[in-house]
């Protein structure tokens, strides 16, 4: 049976993960679900990743969930609330487990990304898409909120909360250039030349010293959210004095000395 989930090793420190449903614009499935927790949970624990791609199969990065292929029942209106509840804290849990992860993550956008897509692509740290992507939020236009799986969070933070409140309250969608130019993603590229800028841009960040760029996503989360600049500070020295201390800040700093 066909993976839901692919991963390839192109180089050392770098793993890209593929969503395998193209067929259906990779929708996200229970199988593929489970894939990504478990997928999730194997990366953050293995030392030799020091950067994660993800993308997508065919024409597509994420279209979202796919409704006709979930567990039985599992969608349907008539479940009780507390089922539903669990199935959006396992949806949720993705996202969460994205951010969570020590390395840094590249969303390397080739398709339509919608709904759950675009959650996954927000919880990403850099966002590069190609000029075939297109973004929305989908759930608005099925009666539901346009709030879930950390949208709410994350795309406010990163557009503005004007932007995010006409993308999420109108389930419009947004163009690759419009993303571009409201700040969603860092690189605007040719369909062809998508997954080499990916790699390129992991490879630049897996050639530096591991703890280092760990240190700095998590300076990144915690600080967009700093009560003040003391405390954005206090951790930010705190990061340095431990990276300092270590021989790959050691060796770097001997390399750019010579």
């Amino acid at each position: 049976m066909t993976e839901t989930l692919v991963q390839e090793t192109p180089r050392p420190g770098v793993v890209v993960i593929r969503l395998n449903r193209p067929e259906r614009l990779n929708a996200i499935n229970d199988a593929m679900l489970a894939e990504f927790h478990r997928t999730f949970a194997a990366l953050a624990a293995d030392t030799s990743v020091h950067v994660l791609v993800v993308t997508g199969a065919g024409r597509g990065f994420c279209s979202g969930i796919d409704v006709h292929n979930f567990g039985t029942g599992m969608l349907e209106a008539t479940d009780p609330a507390i089922e539903r509840l669990r199935f959006q804290e396992a949806m949720a849990a993705v996202p969460q487990a994205i951010r969570d992860l020590p390395q840094p993550v590249i969303a390397a956008v080739n398709g339509p990304c919608v709904g759950a897509g675009l959650s996954l692509c927000l919880a990403a740290d850099i966002r590069i898409c190609s000029t075939a992507a297109t973004f929305g939020n989908a759930a608005v236009l099925l009666g539901l909120s346009g709030a879930e799986m950390g949208m709410s969070y994350h795309l406010p933070r990163v557009v503005g909360t004007s932007v995010a409140a006409d993308w999420m309250l109108t389930g419009r969608t947004v163009s690759a250039e419009e993303a571009d130019r409201r700040g969603l993603i860092s690189q605007l590229v040719e369909p062809e030349r998508l997954i080499d800028c990916a790699l390129e841009l992991a490879g630049r960040i897996a050639d530096l010293a591991p703890l280092g760029v760990q240190l700095t996503k998590r300076a990144l989360q915690v600080n967009t959210d700093a009560a003040g600049f003391a405390p954005a500070i206090e951790l930010e020295n705190r990061n340095q004095v431990i990276s300092h201390a270590t021989e790959e800040a050691a060796a770097l700093r001997q390399k750019w000395s010579q």
